[in-house]
């Protein structure tokens, strides 16, 4: 017996066997090109506000470069290709000629049926005999029918016969398929007969090589270059080392700009900004004289001064030039502006990795406020009124010299005066043309003030799923309990808080979609049912950025971080009502709330206000509902109590970051305790059980299942036991009053 291999020469499985590996590749490669973008940048809301800064074509080009970034189009194309190839090999196998292989059948060569006895066999033998055999059959040319023809047709009748007639013969045929026994077979490989073919070997063989000495290598060395060449956060190692050498346990908002300016991402991702007939002496004179940049310390114009590396000066006088909205005077070096703030941006990710690494929380807040500062274009330490629309430095400067003391100095100072207050400051008596704005302006201002997320802690506790207290080494959780009010939200207008939702109760026992949600709750990633927050208002920042809320505790006594961030990007409830507008009074005698619907929010403008088609504009109405957050980590090993600063810091908006004391109790869980705690669980599951319903209590009672000594200590346990219960989150929580 012998074993042949041939070749697919007549192309029939060829096609079947590229479709297939094609389709391995480009059924996935498919999938991951079209399938929707679940970032939060591309599924948040917008804020509608209709302001339209004065680089907005520059802007929106920019934008325009960002998302032809992130389309994926090698991946697009690549597939796009496999279908291509897919196709054609479709063509191929519906047009190639199918040849099948016979199957050796003594029956089919006699001409018999399968039900054919051995008398009829021998009679149907002779008879062939008399016209088949050789010495009876003469040759015919014009049928092309031969001597050798005739004998193996003859060969193959006498082999048929003798498989239903002689009985080892039949046994061969029975345990091989064959009268002769074990047959040679043959392995098809499909591929093409012209790769073995004469004279193509030298071709293949260079195929190979070139595949395996240089594709395949290739393609590996640049996979593991480009996975060692930049950080997790996105950014080239060799930046990171530079951000590494810049990093001070002292460093301020203004000096981390600076030290983002050594990134190399300049030249990498941009290397226009480094080109131009514009030299950096020139940006910087720029800068320098222009008035915005007044708040400039002498120690940062020291620093773009004392730069010897001309490229590195050029990017932190764009820096500096797109914080302070300062117009370069060349359409070139003003769109460069806007993509060196994002280069900027991704860098501070970098930074702030490497201040959390050394654990140091000013550093670390630093980092934060700069990220703040370059979505807002506001300089570090600018007032952070330029968050809104129109809110220019000179409008600014002119405005504190008139309003209340240190009421410029933050948005919540600012829209916490009254309306009739801030339309007197901004747009004069009487809507004058002398105002600091118009009355549009003024109003898509107020709209987005109101939409700005500020949050209001109302509580924050720590508690053990489970537990009444806080064992040590145990996972606990940081729960905080907050509300969305936006700057110049009226006081009465809010709603009074129901003590319910400032709880967090255990799930009950065995709910396990409960326990599942609660655990999903702990991912600050997962945005699955939770509702995301309006995109941030950053006319200036060219990409779609959804607001980050970090959430880390400090020992502020050291000034350490005491536990990691935690990135918050949605929420469990929404932040604003639907179509709902509240109605904020125009002067003092005004009411505060539209008789006809109180939940209904506007801003009001008499009759003929110049530049308004209306006189009632609809503003957001915030929901006021309480969200919380949640924050998971492991319990120090030791028992006593720890004072920690719990800091709730925004990415994206400038002066509505929080601090709030709290206070963890770590106890060692004593007999009593124990005691306590198998009681309290026990009277819980009663109350549970009774909740079901009063049904399913007589039916049980009836059964026998509730028997006299079945219960009976439980209930005399709870009863004695009724003054010594708790409450869970008593000892662990610390309640501040909020301003």
């Amino acid at each position: 017996m012998s074993t042949d291999y041939n070749y697919d020469e007549q192309g029939q499985f060829f096609p079947f066997f590229v479709l297939t590996i094609t389709g391995i590749v480009t059924l996935p490669l498919t999938y991951s090109a079209l399938k929707p973008s679940k970032g939060v940048e591309n599924t948040a809301p917008r804020i509608q506000s209709g302001f339209q800064p004065q680089d907005e074509l520059l802007i929106n080009r920019q934008r325009r470069k960002q998302k032809r970034r992130e389309r994926k189009v090698r991946r697009m194309l690549t597939a796009a290709g496999g279908w291509l190839v897919m196709g054609f090999m479709v063509y191929l196998i519906m047009v190639t000629a199918r040849t099948t292989t016979k199957v050796w059948d003594p029956y089919s060569i006699l001409g018999l049926s399968t039900s054919a006895s051995e008398k009829q066999i021998k009679k149907h033998y002779k008879m062939l005999s008399l016209t088949e055999h050789p010495d009876k059959r003469r040759p015919d040319e014009e049928r092309n029918v031969t001597i050798e023809t005739i004998n193996d047709e003859w060969v193959e009748v006498t082999k048929a016969f003798k498989a239903l007639t002689d009985e080892e013969v039949r046994n061969n045929y029975i345990q091989y398929g064959h009268p002769d026994g074990k047959q040679s077979f043959s392995i098809g490989i499909a591929l093409p007969q012209f790769i073995v073919s004469e004279g193509n070997g030298r071709y293949v063989l260079l195929l190979y090589a070139a595949f395996l000495g240089i594709i395949l290598p290739y393609l590996v060395g640049t996979w593991w270059y480009g996975t060692q060449r930049k950080t997790k956060e996105g950014v080239l190692t060799e930046s990171a080392g530079k951000l590494f050498t810049e990093y001070d346990e002292d460093i301020q908002e203004s000096e981390v700009i600076g030290a983002l300016s050594a990134g190399l991402e300049y030249q990498e991702e941009s290397p226009e900004i480094l080109k131009g007939k514009d030299s950096s002496s020139a940006i910087e004179r720029r800068v320098f004289e222009a008035p915005a940049t007044n708040s400039l310390s002498k120690k940062n114009r020291d620093l773009i001064s004392s730069l010897d590396d001309e490229q590195r000066r050029k990017s932190l006088s764009l820096l500096w030039a797109y914080l302070h909205r300062i117009p370069l005077e060349d359409q070139n070096l003003d769109e460069q502006k806007y993509a060196g703030a994002l280069i900027a941006f991704s860098l501070n990710e970098s930074f702030a990795s490497i201040a959390l690494a050394y654990s140091n929380v000013k550093p670390l807040l630093a980092s934060y406020h700069a990220s703040q500062s370059l979505v807002q274009a506001v300089p570090p330490g600018a007032s952070p009124l330029m968050q809104l629309p129109h809110f220019t430095p000179t409008v600014i400067n002119a405005l504190a010299s008139t309003a209340p003391a240190d009421s410029t100095s933050s948005l919540q100072a600012f829209m916490s005066l009254p309306d009739y207050k801030r339309r007197e400051l901004l747009l004069g008596p009487g809507f004058s043309t002398q105002g600091l704005m118009t009355p549009a302006q003024y109003a898509t201002a107020m709209r987005v003030a109101s939409q700005i997320p500020l949050p209001v802690v109302e509580r924050a506790f720590f508690k053990v799923v489970g537990e009444s207290h806080c064992p040590p080494s145990s996972f606990i959780n940081l729960i905080i309990k907050l509300r969305i009010i936006p700057p110049g939200t009226p006081h009465h207008s809010i709603p009074p808080l129901n003590p319910k939702d400032l709880e967090e109760p255990d799930p009950k026992e065995g709910d396990v979609p409960e326990l599942r949600k609660r655990m999903k709750a702990l991912d600050p990633s997962s945005t699955d049912g939770k509702i995301q927050p309006p995109l941030a208002h950053a006319p200036f920042f060219a990409r779609d950025h959804s607001p980050r809320w970090r959430v880390f505790l400090s020992e502020a006594r050291v000034g350490k971080v005491a536990v990691p961030p935690s990135t918050f990007t949605s929420f469990e409830n929404p932040l604003f009502e639907p179509h709902a507008t509240l109605q904020i009074p125009q002067t003092p005698a005004t009411p505060a709330f539209n008789t006809a619907s109180k939940r209904r929010m506007s801003l009001s403008f008499p009759p003929g206000t110049p530049g308004l088609e209306t006189t009632e504009i609809d503003l957001p109405t915030p929901t006021f509902a309480v969200q919380t957050l949640r924050m998971g980590f492991v319990a120090p090993p030791h028992a006593g109590e720890y004072s920690f600063t719990m800091h709730l810091v925004c990415d994206s908006y400038v002066g509505i970051d929080l601090e709030y004391p709290v206070v963890m109790k770590v106890e060692e869980i004593g007999e009593e305790q124990l005691r306590k705690e198998e009681e309290e669980s026990k009277r819980i599951r009663r109350r549970e059980a009774e909740e079901e319903g009063e049904d399913d209590g007589v039916s049980r009672r009836k059964d026998g299942d509730w028997a006299a000594g079945g219960d009976s200590e439980d209930e005399e346990s709870e009863e004695s036991s009724d003054g010594d219960s708790s409450d869970t989150d008593t000892d662990t929580e610390t309640d501040t009053d909020e301003e």
